[in-house]
């Protein structure tokens, strides 16, 4: 997978595309990147702008992202706890 590109070059790219001084297609290709790339990134930053309702801004799928992140290990967590407490009570209910 390639690498991303900078913010800067997409929020250019996206400049240069609403322009509309070229097609999308022929300065995807200048760009050296894909015609669908170039229009996803569109489609983002209209939303991002707020001119699309009902997606998730940039910001919105960052947070999304570090909440489900946070909520794995929160569950992980809570299993090893589970596990601890069950080792513990069966110690203390076993005769010695």
């Amino acid at each position: 997978m390639p690498a991303p590109h900078p913010a800067e070059f997409r929020q250019r790219a996206v400049e240069l595309a609403r322009l509309g001084e070229k097609p999308v297609a022929a300065l995807a290709k200048d760009l050296g990147i894909s015609e669908s790339c170039l229009r996803n990134w569109m489609a983002q930053a209209d939303t991002d702008d707020g001119g699309d309702t009902g997606k998730l801004t940039s910001a919105e799928k960052k947070e999304l992202a570090e909440l489900r992140k946070r909520t794995r290990q929160l569950e992980m967590e809570n299993e090893i706890l589970k596990r601890a407490a069950a080792y513990f009570a069966r110690e203390n209910v076993l005769p010695k």
